[in-house]
């Protein structure tokens, strides 16, 4: 079986240690460790942490395969320094029955990059009008156990508690989108100061809020789980604050860019930076660091979301939400929470991999750096500084927020179960 020596490397930003990879695990972990015919990585006080695992992805396929495919989508998730994903919903066809969630799992299977599990929707076609096949989707060879219609909101509240109840008979969570529709309609940015003098139909936070309240209600009601997805607001914190005082089974996660910009950038017309939800204020922007670096927010999460070329470069109104991510999440993590003293390495591996393992219970993620464990490892200089540059992406999209823009931290190498997916920052 291969072996890999890490020298020297900075185990959660802690003191220089030698990480020892043997086969698929972790051998041993300590100073000054030697091993035969080892390969060796030079670490030079680099950060090591356990591989990265993203709650919110969208790889596309099945049905565009144009944005994204299963195949790219987890090259980029190599690339940013993440062993596993977890792939929404929202495709062509949708994933609402065990058919189309096994042919994602299987994908991921075959390319290797990372693992992928597949989210299966809530209901039928994401249309929030029955209930999807929950328990086939879970006992399938996906192994299904988080479920939602992110793109859309289950605004209906009768569906939204028999998916609750549905999901508590096994552990699975229910993953919303928190968006009351008919609070939205026409809105193309946060409602605020900003879309008003763009004239621009504005996005209220209260959308978002008044969903989020009617949910922790409901799990706490039926004693389930639920997740809040890409939240965005200063009261949704709240909210999720108030209902964590009370025991109530709730997670939430932020997006990177949703801790570092701001609806300021809409005054530029540039699509890019439309996305669901709608960028918010510097506010609102303060209080999810805040949050995540206290706990209310569990985790980060990408919401990477590819488009092609033709579905980002025309008018704001014509053009689609969202923003590639996988490649950028950990600088933009580093540049907002690390680099502002708000959180340690170790923080970032509990928020980035840690947490998001065990809400999703991607079995062999987010475990310790110590011998015995799986090796799924992400290497990190923290030192570097350097322009994004998305014609280097390995996702198929481009629509990147960030062309241009100089952020610290690279990821030189990851480990997918000892095997290196990402050396000196090349895909093998």
């Amino acid at each position: 079986m291969s072996k890999t020596l890490i020298r020297g490397a900075k185990v959660l930003g802690g003191a220089p240690q030698d990480v020892l990879i043997d086969g698929g695990t972790i051998a041993e972990v300590g100073g000054g460790l030697s091993a035969e015919g080892a390969e060796v990585v030079e670490a030079d006080g680099k950060v090591l942490l356990p591989g990265l695992v993203d709650l919110h992805t969208h790889l596309r396929e099945p049905g565009r395969e144009d944005s994204e495919t299963v195949l790219t989508g987890t090259r980029a998730a190599a690339s940013g320094g993440f062993t596993t994903v977890f792939a929404m919903a929202n495709t062509f066809p949708v994933a609402d029955t065990a058919g189309v969630v096994e042919q994602v799992w299987r994908l991921g299977k075959e390319h290797g990059y990372c693992d992928v599990q597949p989210i299966g929707a809530v209901t039928v076609g994401l249309e929030g009008r029955k209930l999807a096949e929950l328990g086939a989707m879970h006992e399938s060879a996906a192994g299904v156990t988080v479920f939602s219609d992110d793109g859309k909101c289950v605004h209906d509240a009768v569906i939204m508690r028999r998916a609750l109840e549905y999901v508590k008979a096994f552990g699975g969570v229910v993953a919303q989108h928190a968006q009351e529709p008919r609070l939205t309609e026409g809105a193309e940015m946060n409602e605020g100061v900003v879309s008003a003098e763009l004239g621009l139909g504005g996005w209220p936070a209260v959308a978002e809020e008044s969903i989020i309240a009617r949910d922790v209600l409901l799990a706490d009601h039926v004693g389930s789980r639920v997740h809040i997805c890409h939240l965005s607001t200063a009261g949704s914190v709240e909210i999720v604050r108030w209902a964590k005082s009370r025991g109530i089974q709730v997670t939430a996660e932020v997006t990177p860019h949703h801790l570092l910009l701001t609806d300021e950038l809409v005054r530029t017309y540039n699509p890019v930076y439309k996305v669901n939800p709608p960028l918010r204020t510097e506010r609102d922007v303060m209080a999810l660091r805040e949050a995540l670096a206290d706990g209310t927010i569990d985790i980060v999460a990408t919401d990477h979301a590819p488009h092609p070329h033709e579905d980002k470069d025309c008018e704001w109104a014509a053009a689609a939400m969202g923003m590639v991510g996988l490649e950028t999440a950990l600088s933009v993590v580093q540049e907002t929470m690390v680099d502002t003293g708000l959180l340690d390495w170790a923080g970032v591996a509990d928020r980035m991999s840690v947490k998001p393992a065990q809400i999703g219970q991607a079995t062999g993620h987010g475990r310790p750096v110590s011998a015995g464990e799986p090796a799924n490892l992400t290497l990190v200089d923290t030192a570097y500084r350097g322009l994004v540059e998305p014609a280097g992406f390995a996702s198929r999209s481009r629509n990147t927020p960030y062309e241009g823009r100089e952020l610290p931290g690279r990821v030189t190498h990851t480990w997918l179960r000892g095997k290196a997916t990402l050396v000196d920052g090349k895909l093998t």
